[in-house]
């Protein structure tokens, strides 16, 4: 039942997720399936009727929603989560790596208080350091998804290295 799942689109539902669709990972097909929030609640309460005359893909989606209402769980798994991956740790691990140290205590200071990803992320770009925190922050994402992968006993590939 286990298909093959490609790090790439693990990585991708990391970083794509929004109140208005529900995503999942089919241990079937392999992928990651998402369809929108108030659909996967009409097939939860019962409203089985699919409005005559939808595109092909509401029609889909309306389907991939009964699948994911009837075997969530077991076909269907909650994928990685932006939540999960508490990306604000991950700027403070970096933070500690960067050698120079006044670029270290610009750094701290940026993450301190109310808006702290847009002050870092200017902070990095002022810097200079922009390319190595992204490489940084893709290499803890790659770590987390593989994590999340083999406690979930979901195969994967890493297409990751053929870019």
């Amino acid at each position: 039942m286990n298909a093959t799942a490609k790090l790439t689109d693990l990585i991708g539902a990391l970083e794509f997720e929004s109140p208005d669709y529900i995503t999942r990972y089919d241990r079937q097909e392999g992928r990651i399936v998402m369809v929108e929030e108030c659909v996967l609640r009409s097939v939860e309460q019962g409203d089985e009727d699919v409005p005559e005359g939808l595109p092909k893909w509401q029609q889909e989606q309306h389907d991939t929603a009964r699948a994911m209402e009837a075997d969530f769980g077991e076909r269907f798994i909650a994928p990685p989560s932006r939540f999960e991956f508490h990306e604000y740790s991950h700027m403070e691990r970096f933070i500690g790596s960067v050698e120079d140290e006044s670029a270290s205590e610009q750094l701290w200071r940026a993450i301190k208080g109310k808006g702290a990803f847009r002050y870092f992320k200017d902070t990095l770009h002022r810097l200079g350091l922009q390319d190595e925190w992204y490489r940084y922050r893709e290499k803890a994402m790659k770590k987390f998804v593989i994590d999340w992968a083999e406690e979930n006993k979901v195969p994967y590939t890493d297409d990751l290295r053929e870019k």
